[in-house]
């Protein structure tokens, strides 16, 4: 059994709370540096201190023994509290100091070699660890308020360009969902004169990306509108002269080539009313079901529509859509259309609630489309066609705010799945355009 490895949380992995923990990290670093510097540099000069003070006392004390003089209090020889190491010393002919607790008070001992014995001296050295201490707790409650103030300062700065980088990275995915007039517009791009930080440049060249990007679908969509402009009128002369012709072989290929002609003609137009987003959209309310039957018959293929949950006695209700129907109808016949055009029979249609599908049984959507939608002037497999069908039929469903999916059958077969806003009556009267006489599946 594989042991589950713990993940960190998401917000670990912020810029905002890497700098934070490096900034303590540094801050704690140099502080604790600082600190062992001072505290150091300050207790060898308090040791010093007490040191010579009492090596000082330690002479008077050996000229007061050497001269059969009283020793002052706190002196004697081998005298009681005397570290065993400073005796040691001592009677080892040398001189020492020690610092150590006598009767619960840090001393400073001084000692040295008297006749074989130890000739010692002690002075109070609370006073000198009392500055040791009260510098030690200084040197600990400033680097806390340093690095305090330091994270304040750092998650400022931080906080700013992380807050530039989220607006950078807000426009970017605006950008990806289509809306090329998003820009970051950072102040700092707008004057060449300011100096400019990273985030500044980053965010300059995606406005620029996007500006050109913009330009060139631009110019795309308006010559895909030109171009299928310029081909109406003469196909429409071509249309007539078609119809003159003599009945015969050669006059119905010549129609057919003008009817596809212009068909393509009618698609790059519908694309390019698509793309300019001017498209205007008549809702009204309609049932589902008698809509797709009705869609199904009209396309004059052999599609097979099923209505789940209506069968008779079962109580379902009818139901209800709020959408644009000609674009409906243009978007169930175009999946229809393609189903029948790239794949095999049997094309099924099912609707099941608010959910219309196309299926199916050929060889399924290539990966290119199902990776990054439908491509116009690109199909794949044996049957004809430009790639603009499902092109408009994605752009029909956004118009009229339904979601099409694509997707392959686990056992063959290709599927489109639309799904359609369902229209929930707050009321018992008749919804607004409501079809009165729906066709029965």
């Amino acid at each position: 059994m594989r042991r589950r490895r713990l993940r960190a949380p998401a917000w670990t992995a912020t810029l905002t709370w890497k700098s934070a923990v490096f900034i303590t990290v540094m801050c704690c670093a140099l502080a604790a540096l600082l600190g062992v510097l001072v505290h150091t540099a300050v207790t060898r000069e308090t040791v010093d201190e007490a040191r010579a003070e009492a090596l000082s006392r330690l002479n008077d004390v050996t000229a007061a023994y050497e001269a059969g003089e009283a020793l002052p209090p706190g002196s004697g020889i081998d005298p009681p509290g005397l570290p065993a190491s400073l005796r040691a010393l001592a009677a080892s002919g040398r001189r020492g100091t020690l610092v150590a607790d006598h009767y619960g008070r840090p001393t400073m001992w001084a000692a040295g070699p008297a006749d074989g014995r130890a000739l010692a001296t002690a002075i109070d050295y609370s006073r000198s660890a009392r500055t040791i201490s009260s510098l030690d707790r200084a040197i600990v409650g400033s680097s806390l308020l340093a690095i305090g103030a330091t994270l304040l300062v750092g998650a400022f700065a931080v906080t700013r360009v992380t807050r530039r980088l989220h607006q950078t990275a807000r426009v970017a995915r605006r950008i990806s969902a289509g809306d090329l007039d998003a820009r970051v517009d950072d102040p700092r791009t707008a004057d060449p004169s300011r100096p400019q930080d990273e985030v500044a440049i980053v965010a300059g060249a995606l406005d620029t990306m996007a500006s050109t990007l913009q330009r060139k679908l631009l110019a795309e969509q308006r010559f895909t509108a030109d171009v299928a402009h310029e081909l109406r009128t003469p196909l429409t002369g071509l249309s007539a002269a078609a119809e003159l012709l003599p009945p015969g072989r050669p006059a119905e290929l010549v129609q057919d080539r003008v009817r596809a002609m212009r068909a393509l003609t009618e698609d790059l137009l519908e694309i390019s009313r698509l793309d300019a987003r001017t498209e205007e959209v008549d809702l009204a309310v309609h049932e589902l079901a008698p809509l797709a039957v009705r869609v199904a018959r009209a396309s004059g293929t052999e599609t097979e529509v099923r209505v789940l949950g209506a069968k008779a006695g079962t109580g379902a209700r009818p139901v209800r859509v709020e959408t644009d129907k000609r674009r409906l109808e243009r978007v169930l016949g175009n999946l229809i259309a393609n189903a029948h055009k790239h794949g095999r029979p049997p094309v099924v249609v099912t609707v099941d609630g608010p959910v219309v599908t196309v299926r199916d049984h050929g060889p399924g959507f290539p990966d290119y489309l199902l990776t990054g939608g439908p491509q116009r002037f690109r199909t794949e497999g044996s049957g004809k066609g430009h790639g603009l069908g499902l092109t408009i039929a994605v752009g029909q469903s956004a118009v009229i705010g339904a979601e099409l999916v694509f997707a392959n059958a686990e056992d063959g077969g290709a599927v489109a799945r639309l799904t359609l806003p369902e229209y929930v009556r707050r009321d018992g009267g008749k919804p607004p355009g409501h079809d009165d006489q729906p066709e029965a599946t």
